[in-house]
């Protein structure tokens, strides 16, 4: 499967949806996810990637360029479709296009409570760089996971 800009930003939000559901009441604060609608999806500085398949949408993954990085944000995969290299995938093209953009690193973060997701982005070579706490919280509730890359 090849990545595709989105174009239909109902279905990309519709997953993101799906596939961040199972987060609630696992993280505190609650995902900003539930904060998203179509036409802010369609607006991001970032660009929208999908994993289509005979009409369905599977993945989804955000790639917003800084000047020393990449960042992946809203990394989703229909909870249909987990564990089938979906994800490894998408990854994998951030990292195709953090080349081309000339960028040497890519980015990412995830709550705290999420342990799977850690072990996750550990197998695919990324190491955390940091934790930080949402606004008006005195623990860690984010971590950073970093890969860098060379073109």
């Amino acid at each position: 499967m090849t990545p595709t800009l989105a174009t239909d930003f109902h279905a990309v939000h519709a997953l993101i949806l799906r596939a961040f559901a199972g987060m609630e009441g696992r993280i505190d604060p609650p995902s900003s996810a539930r904060d998203l609608t179509p036409e802010s999806l369609a607006a991001t500085r970032g660009e929208v990637w999908t994993l289509p398949s005979r009409g369905l949408l599977l993945a989804c993954v955000i790639l917003t360029p800084f000047p020393d990085h990449l960042y992946i944000g809203k990394l989703a995969v229909d909870p249909a479709h987990q564990r089938q290299g979906l994800a490894r995938a998408l990854i994998s093209h951030a990292e195709t296009r953090a080349r081309a953009l000339g960028l040497p690193e890519l980015r990412l973060q995830t709550r705290v409570e999420l342990t799977e997701n850690h072990a996750t982005f550990r197998a695919l070579g990324f190491t955390e760089t940091a934790r930080t706490a949402h606004k008006g919280y005195d623990r860690p509730t984010s971590i950073t996971f970093s890969k860098f890359i060379f073109s």
